[in-house]
């Protein structure tokens, strides 16, 4: 069998049906296989960047459950990949990267020369930090195990990306047939995951117990446990005040017991019940400086700290915990649930100063403002309550106006470039989501993140998903002018000065995309409702050129409830 429709055939044997590409002269026979072979969703991107965020898409909107294909050919198509392997590394994301490569004879090896065949390019170094597998095949006859250790490798764990460069003429070269079937058929290999010890679950249990003020945090890592809504659901049974991070936030549903998220830009509410619980229990968060604000010291100054996660080298990082609990998320739920006398001494008092501080946090951020992004994200909030859908925010002020505005209910999502934080993941991320889900897709973007993609509305368009993508656009890199407007007197090189944007809705026009302008608050509404109730690719761009700061933020150097700007 021809070594490239081997590879198709392992791929499917795998449930990997999505691939997504922008073909070259070394990925042309695989490309071939997975075309002839009719198993496939193929689609073609406009830059290797994009597919890479689209293959990651897939596995979002599945909870990790799919993976897809990105595939790039030689040289620049490898390279390109780069960021969106990343992505996949910082948030725990599995996703298969295949980058084809020149023929083995055009190798350099280990000649003192930078190259020897065109576009030749040895990426697997490049990579090997980012991925949890990386590795180049050169015998035909290693293809299929590579691939079977790359796919076992990016399953279990810690899901992340892996990669497999594989020449030309690898790819042309024959399999026999007993040997396709034998690696088929063979079962990845699993990893158990790492379950908390009896002991310290006994030390958790007692601190628990005498907690009056007990909080939990819930993390990136927890995000996709296929127990955590039922874990959750304890948490509000028993009254029980909880918050998230920002990935946290992804999949974590608006509820009475839900202070939202915390961090740098996070909801007063949020901050102010980390700093005053006695008790912090974080499950599945790394708590980077985003989370915690730069006073490490002084984070849950008043708290027992309890932090649960897979990685071993994530505990007791940054923060210092009081119980360092080394478990996987999921393990972790199904071993230690929430019962009626698991918080027994928990004060009422305390959950009804956390709904007063949030009820005080519920108010408009920007009355300076024609537009207010509290007031948008409460518009999606109301007219797509009860339908499925996957938001996916770019990064900007406009991640942190969602994250702070968004309030999921069942069968929604949300998601974010976490850890790479890279502009212009959303269209096409939300490209990857929409070829897998049944719902409607909405991109949040700024002006500065979609353009660096917005090649790819062509791909839109062609595909016709149920995409929205709303580009809140202030005419200038905002969150950067603001960090200039704080700490360099407002000189904006950059980010006002010297940059620009086009009109989106007629570059949306440009594109066969129906397109709505909205420049004033009476406006916003109705095209809130028109792009709820869309079928079709659509884009609103809204203009608010005053829009250049999220409030609340905390400045460098601050306590974590000591947000800007300061309220009583």
């Amino acid at each position: 069998m021809k070594a490239s429709d081997a590879v198709t055939k392992f791929l499917a044997a795998h449930d990997i049906h999505h691939c997504f590409e922008l073909v070259g002269g070394m990925i042309t026979h695989l490309l071939d296989s997975m075309a002839h072979d009719g198993r496939f969703t193929i689609m073609s991107m406009h830059h290797e960047q994009a597919a890479a965020f689209a293959a990651e898409g897939v596995a979002r909107h599945t909870m990790g459950t799919k993976i897809a294909v990105a595939l790039g050919t030689s040289g620049p198509g490898a390279t390109n990949l780069i960021t969106g392997i990343g992505s996949c590394w910082f948030d725990s994301i599995p996703c298969l990267f295949i980058t084809g490569q020149v023929n083995t004879t055009e190798l350099k090896g280990d000649r003192a020369i930078r190259q020897q065949g065109f576009q030749e390019l040895d990426i697997v170094p490049m990579v090997k930090s980012i991925t949890k597998y990386a590795a180049q095949v050169t015998d035909p006859l290693s293809l299929l195990p590579q691939l079977h250790k790359a796919l076992s490798s990016a399953r279990g764990g810690r899901p992340g990306p892996v990669l497999i460069d594989i020449p030309n003429d690898v790819q042309r070269k024959d399999i026999p047939d007993d040997v396709v079937q034998a690696w088929v058929t063979k079962p990845l290999e699993s990893v158990d995951a790492p379950a908390p010890a009896t002991t310290l679950l006994d030390e958790l249990s007692a601190l628990c117990a005498a907690a009056e003020r007990p909080l939990v945090c819930l993390g990136g890592g927890a995000r996709w446990a296929p127990s955590m809504p039922a874990w959750v659901a304890s948490l509000e049974a028993f009254g029980v005040p909880y918050v998230s991070t920002l990935m946290g936030h992804e999949r974590v549903a608006c509820a009475h017991h839900y202070f939202n998220m915390i961090g740098s830009y996070g909801n007063r509410e949020a901050n102010w019940a980390v700093q005053n619980c006695d008790l912090l229990i974080v499950v599945g968060a790394r708590l980077d400086v985003r989370q915690t604000g730069a006073d490490t010291a002084d984070f849950g100054r008043a708290a027992k700290i309890v932090q649960i996660d897979l990685d071993p080298a994530q505990l007791d990082n940054r923060i210092k915990s009081d119980l360092a609990i080394l478990s996987e998320a999921e393990t972790f739920f199904r071993r230690f649930q929430i019962g009626p006398k698991t918080f027994a001494a928990k004060s009422a008092e305390w959950v009804a100063a956390l709904a007063d501080v949030r009820a005080g946090g519920a108010r408009n951020e920007y009355p300076d403002w024609d537009i207010s992004p509290s007031h948008l994200f409460a518009l999606l909030n109301t007219h797509l309550r009860g339908k499925p859908v996957d938001y996916v925010c770019d990064v900007g002020n406009h991640q942190m106006w969602a994250a702070q505005g968004l309030r999921l209910g069942e069968n929604q999502a949300v998601h974010y470039s976490g850890g790479m934080g890279a502009m212009g993941f959303a269209l096409p991320a939300a490209l990857g989501i929409a070829c897998i889900s049944k719902h409607k897709t909405i991109v949040i973007s700024g002006d500065g993140s979609i353009q660096v993609n917005v090649q790819e509305l062509d791909t839109l368009h062609r595909r016709g998903s149920d995409l929205a993508i709303i580009v809140l656009n202030n005419h200038s890199l905002g969150m950067v002018k603001n960090f200039q407007d704080m700490y360099f007197d407002g000189r904006n090189q950059s980010t006002l000065q010297g940059y620009s944007c086009p009109s989106f809705t007629e570059l949306a026009r440009a594109y066969g995309i129906k397109a709505i302008h909205v420049s004033g608050s009476a406006q916003l509404e109705q095209a809130v409702i028109e792009v709820a109730q869309s079928s079709g690719p659509i884009l609103l761009e809204i203009s608010m050129p005053y829009a250049t700061e999220c409030r609340p933020r905390l400045a460098f150097g601050k306590k974590l409830d000591e947000q800007y700007p300061s309220v009583d």
